[in-house]
Formats: structure tokens, sequence, C-alpha cells
């Protein structure tokens, strides 16, 4: 090549560093191919599919495929892009009990009931939380494999030599398109060997469902072996609840809608009213128009609690923070019923449930777990985990209770601290940063302390399902929130609702950093809604001018 006296002998040099540039984009263009291929055809991850715990695996053939074993499978399309899908084995429920007894037995089946019935009402936030771990898994193995691949190359040129690899280059370049042909080939069955879904493994085709699937989150499913006869023996009375449930929930949606607009029309009505009455004589000059005050925005905010896993409520939900113009949705705890890892679906619906760019701040309940704060960090929430959080321009400060319990398995410390140990810790971190606006904490009690040191001026709890009207405690004001679920005691939260559930629309005003006003929105066993009236929330009592006590004869903050 460098013969040609024509040609400088700087241009072949660069022509001959463009040549191998080129070479080695190529090469690793390929490898790129063959490691994401293998990632996307290989990844697999473990969550859960109602109550059972469910490993899945990625198929090339478009459906999810429900492993159920000796029953047979079910088949639905799958949501994934190209031809990719899932099969899906269903695993062992996860006991949580350390014996067996009849009462703790029923305990854990009445659990496991609303694992199928609530995961059924709403497949698909298992399906993308399923999704985004599955894209996770198939991005670290094709990362993986590119590397492996890139150690290969490396390795395998240092033991070659400059001198053998020239002379093979040289050989392979005489047999280019050869090669050429026999990489694609070998790629197709690389990509065929790999799959998840090997051709000797594919499922049978099976049947269409009967039409008990019609018009459910099911619909169009195939169905194999005995779990067919299954269905259609007992289906029907399964979609009936599943209709049902979907109805009620719809019904009440409807009504909470009307009662909220009809509360806005009056409020309308009643403001031009007092207009009218406060206008001007039609004749004689016009008065001086009085100066607009600029007047601060307030910060609306949305307090749900104790939703205990009811997916039902997740319409409701959206409609109050839609229509309240939320900034900022408040969770006071107790988002699962057992705080297990087969609960994901339960936290990635309610944070569906809230408008776009709306931040979500929990304080998680005793039925909530370690587990349960790690799937709402997923969703997006803001955990409180005992420092103080701004958001929307509040300071909130909260924990995580320092109770749990569990189902048949009675409460119990989650870590070393008691109630008062968490309160004391909870007022120093308030008086330590001397601008709290709101403490957000599951159990009212623990916020004992906090109210008491004049540091935290707003506490709002849940936990009690009963609601305790803004009353002043120590140098504060104590709202309790009843439950959004509807829990009833020794009822289910899954269903029509049993009880009351309850929201609350709280607003702040953030330039004198104090609670305005809040507002109750009920929903009832009957379906009805009702949207109260804007309440002043009450006022801790500021302390007299040079006085130094508070006016109520109380001792001053520390």
């Amino acid at each position: 090549m460098t013969d040609d006296p024509s040609v400088p002998r700087h241009r072949w040099r660069a022509r001959l560093r463009r040549v191998r540039w080129g070479r080695w984009v190529v090469i690793g263009l390929v490898a790129l191919a063959v490691a994401v291929t293998f990632g996307v055809t290989t990844a697999s991850t473990q969550s859960s599919l109602g109550p059972h715990e469910a490993r899945y695996d990625v198929t090339t053939d478009h459906a999810v495929t429900l492993d159920l074993g000796p029953l047979g499978t079910l088949q639905i399309d799958s949501p994934l892009p190209l031809t990719l899908g899932a099969r899906v084995t269903v695993e062992e429920i996860p006991a949580n009990v350390s014996s067996v007894d009849p009462a703790k037995t029923i305990a854990a089946l009445s659990s496991d009931l609303q694992g199928y019935v609530q995961f059924f009402s709403a497949p698909e936030a298992t399906l993308t939380d399923v999704a985004s771990a599955l894209l996770l898994d198939a991005a670290l193995r094709s990362a993986g494999a590119f590397g492996a691949l890139a150690a290969i190359v490396v390795v395998v040129r240092l033991l070659l030599g400059a001198t053998r690899r020239a002379e093979l280059v040289a050989v392979l370049a005489l047999r280019r398109r050869d090669l050429v042909g026999s990489g694609l080939l070998a790629l197709i069955v690389a990509v065929t060997a790999v799959s998840s879904l090997n051709p000797s493994e594919e499922v049978p085709a099976g049947r269409p469902a009967s039409s008990v699937f019609d018009g459910t989150p099911l619909d169009g499913a195939r169905i194999t072996g005995r779990l067919a006869g299954v269905i259609d023996t007992y289906g029907g009375e399964v979609i009936k609840a599943y209709r049902a449930n979907a109805e009620f929930y719809a019904v009440a949606d409807r009504a909470l809608v009307a009662a909220w607009k009809f509360r806005a029309a009056k409020i309308v009505a009643r403001d031009e009213a007092r207009r009218l009455l406060q206008a001007p004589p039609l004749v004689g000059p016009d008065p001086t128009p009085e100066p607009v005050l600029a007047e601060v925005k307030p910060v609306v905010m949305l307090m749900i609690s104790d939703l205990h896993c009811n997916v039902g409520m997740e319409p409701l939900i959206r409609s109050v923070a839609t229509l309240a113009k939320a900034d900022i949705v408040l969770d006071g705890g107790d988002t699962t019923l057992d705080g297990t890892a087969v609960e994901q679906y339960c936290v990635t619906t309610f944070a569906r449930a809230v408008p776009k760019g709306v931040p979500i701040v929990v304080s998680d309940g005793n039925h909530d777990s370690s587990e349960t704060s790690a799937q709402e960090r997923r969703a997006g929430y803001t955990v409180l985990d005992g420092k103080t959080v701004t958001v929307a321009g509040v300071r909130i400060l909260g924990d995580v209770d320092p109770n749990q319990t569990r189902i048949a398995g009675g409460t119990s410390l989650s870590g070393k601290e008691t109630e008062t140990e968490a309160g004391d810790r909870l007022a120093k971190t308030a008086c330590a940063d001397g601008d709290v606006d709101l403490l957000l904490i599951h159990t009212p009690t623990v916020g004992a302390a906090a109210l008491a040191s004049g540091c935290v001026p707003v506490q709002l709890s849940g936990h009690l399902h009963v609601t305790a009207r803004p009353a002043l405690v120590g140098k504060g004001t104590l709202y309790v929130s009843s439950t959004t679920a509807g829990a009833a005691s020794g009822q289910l939260t899954v269903g029509p609702l049993h009880g009351t559930a309850q929201m609350t629309v709280l607003r702040f005003d953030p330039a004198t950093h104090r609670m305005l006003d809040y507002q109750l929105i009920d929903v009832r066993p009957d379906q009805s809604a009702s949207v109260g009236n804007r309440i002043a929330f009450p006022q801790p009592v500021a302390p007299a001018a040079g006085n130094g006590p508070l006016a109520s004869g109380r001792s001053p903050s520390p």
C-alpha cells in the first residue's frame, strides 16, 4: 500500500487508521447487538401475582403466559414492545406466621383472597412494575455480556500478537462475504438459543376463554388444561363480584364529582349575590375603585390515610386530587395490609391515582414495612424518615411508625425505638430545625412531645380509622384523618365499602406558614358522597407581647 510513490506517506497512515477504526466500530456494533439480544431475551425478575411470589421470564412470542402447573395456563397479549412477552411461573404464597393454627390460617386465607381480587381488579399495575424490572435486568445482562465479549476480544488480541493478527486479517479479507453470511446466521442461531421460549417448550395456543372475561382486563385470554373448566364453572361468580365492585366505585365516583360541582356552583352563586348587594347605584359618578391587594396562592394538600390496599378507591382519589387542584398528596400511612412484597401493585395503583407532577409524601404506618417504603420510593413517593423535607414550599417532618402489625401475628416494635422515644426524637429534630410547618406521622400519640414542645404548629395523623377534627393540643394543632379505604372493624377492605371512606383537602398559606382551613370529603357505603364546607383551622395560641408565657398560661417553648 505504501509502495505507491504518488501518495504521501502521512496520507497512507491516516487512511490505515480510518480502516482500523472502522473495523473496530463494526466489531463493537456487532458485539453490542449480540449483548443486547442476549440481555433482552434472557431477562428475568422476581415479583408478585396476587398473593403469590412469581418469576417472570422474557419470551419472544408476544404473549404473557401464566403457568399454573397441572391446572394449565392462561395467556393474554403482551404489553411489551416488538414480539417480546413473558412467562409467569407462579410460586408460593409467602408465609408470614411462625406457627399454624386455625385462627391464623383463616386470617391468612382471608388476606390471600384480598390479594387475588385486588390483582384481578388492576392487573396492569403489576405488569407495569414487572416491565420496569425486566428492562432493568435486561440492561444489566446486556452490559455484562458486552463486557464479557470485550474482554474476550482483548485477551485473544494479546494472545495472537501483532504478526499473527496481520496474517489472519489478510486471510479473512479474502473471504469477507462468506464470513458476513456466516456471522448473520450465527447471530440468528444465538438469538434462538438464548430465548427464554424454546420452540420445543412452546405453550399450546389454548382456546379462547368463555364470555366470563368479556369487558374485564383479561378480555380475550386464552386458556389450556383444567383451568379452562375451572373458569367456566366458577369464573362467573368471580366476574360477577368483580363487576359489582367496579360498578360500585364508578357510581361512588360519579356521586363525588357531582357533589363537588354542586358545592362549587353554590359558592359561585353566593359570591355573585354578595357582589350584587354591594354594587354601587346605577346613577351618579363612578366610585373610585379600591386597590386590588395581591394574594398569595395557598398550597392545596389532599390527605389520604389507611388505604389498606383498597385499590377500588383509585378513581376517587384521582377525582378529588384533580378537582381540588392539589399541589401535594399527603399519605398518613397503612397503604398496605401486611407490608409484603406482593403488595407492590397496591402502591403502584395508588401512585397512578395522583395526577402527574403532584408529589406524594408518606409516613408509613404499622401495617407497612421497610419493603413497602422501598416500593413507594420506586413509585416516586417521598418517604419520611425522620428528617425535614421541603415539598411545594411546605416544610414537612415525619417518620415511619415505630410499631408493626402483622396479620395473625400481633403488634410489636419495628425497630428498637418505642413510641415515646420516637416522639422525643422527632420533637428534638423539630426544635433543632426551627422551621417545621407540619408533622406527618401515622399514630397520633407519637407526635405528643413535638406538639408539647411548641416546635410543631400542626400535626396530621391517621391510624384510628375515625375523624378527630382539628383541636389545640399542647402548643400546636392536631388533626386525625379517618380511613380512605372505608375500613370497618372486622371487615375486609376489598370489595364495596363497609364504612365511610374519607379524604381531606387542606389549604396552607406559604406567606404566613399557617394552615388556613380544611374540607372533608366523605364517600359512604350507599355510594353517596358529600363535600363539606371549608372550616377555619384552629391556630395555636400566640405568646402575649412582652409577657413571655403564652396567653393560655402554658410554659414557653424550651
